[in-house]
């Protein structure tokens, strides 16, 4: 098969379409021909050798930490599902290919309207806003401050706060506020005399912040948000570290199939979108960390094998 493998830590044109031998799955897991597959702010930090220490393997490497795709291939021990499935899910690494081999308990069956595309973003973005939201405690009535809301992790937690019956501050350029609006998200401009700007259109105070988006962010919810414990980065571990606040890596717990579950349940009801900002083919990952890393995007980038 064909896959993006890495073959040395740099920049993004170190992303090379190579030919490696399919997956076999083992005991307890499926092989899945992937349809879609999402591309995250993590992998290029798994391509600049900056990853978690969970997302770190032996180069090479072949990136990509969500899927959606077809079961064509199933392990001893499993029986809940079939070859033929349409699934989505998660892994550590590997996405960026067209098969990966992960334990059953990995993937859930793709709703059969669902588009390839968004099953294939849906997984890793929706579930950190998902857990985010949970560890800071969200909610109805409350007042949540998303910084970067415009992109992946941004789009899923403004939804899902709002689903949960909790009022969204959001922060973006000014080009993705009307963006921010038809998700329900009040916009405001990132930049100096942001916490002003907040305070603004949210009188009531902020409740909590999720920070995506670095750049100052944790300094300014600082000053709007009196709880520290309710707020968080998956952006910035320093500025963390240095202001005592929550730093959110992924790891055991991070993702699982009932959490995954709920967000296909708040799809089925129209309650949370995936908004795709790029479609590019598999031979194209460059280019799609390329978009990632120029910043100032909307939703997510889908590689498709």
């Amino acid at each position: 098969m064909q896959a993006v493998t890495l073959a040395e830590f740099g920049p993004p044109d170190v992303l090379r379409l190579t030919d490696v031998p399919d997956p076999r799955p083992g005991p307890g897991q499926v092989r899945v021909r992937i349809r879609a597959a999402g591309a995250q702010p993590v992998d290029t930090s798994v391509r600049r050798g900056e990853a978690p220490p969970a997302m770190r393997g032996s180069l090479p490497i072949v990136p990509g930490n969500e899927f959606a795709g077809v079961v064509d291939l199933v392990g001893d021990g499993v029986a809940e599902v079939a070859v033929g499935d349409e699934v989505l899910g998660w892994t550590m690494l590997g996405a960026y290919a067209e098969a990966v081999a992960v334990p059953a308990d990995q993937i859930v069956r793709k709703p059969a309207d669902m588009p390839w595309e968004v099953a294939g973003a849906m997984s890793a973005s929706g579930q950190t806003a998902h857990r985010a939201l949970r560890e800071l405690r969200v909610a109805a009535g409350e007042t949540v401050l998303v910084h970067a809301a415009a992109g992946g992790v941004g789009t899923a937690a403004v939804q899902i706060a709002v689903a949960w019956g909790a009022a969204v501050v959001g922060t973006a350029s000014e080009a993705n506020h009307a963006y921010l609006r038809s998700l329900g998200a009040t916009p405001v401009t990132y930049g100096p005399g942001l916490v002003d700007r907040v305070r603004a259109v949210a009188p009531q105070g902020v409740d909590a912040a999720l920070d995506a988006a670095g750049r100052g962010a944790l300094d300014a919810s600082v000053d709007l948000v009196a709880d520290r414990d309710r707020i968080a980065t998956i952006a910035d571990f320093a500025g963390a570290e240095r202001l005592g606040l929550r730093g959110l890596r992924g790891g055991p717990g991070a993702r699982s199939r009932e959490r995954l579950g709920e967000l296909l349940d708040l799809w089925s009801r129209g309650a949370l979108t995936v908004h795709i900002g790029h479609r590019l083919p598999l031979a194209d990952a460059a280019e799609a960390h390329r978009v990632i890393e120029a910043g100032h995007g909307r939703g997510k980038v889908v590689l498709l094998p």
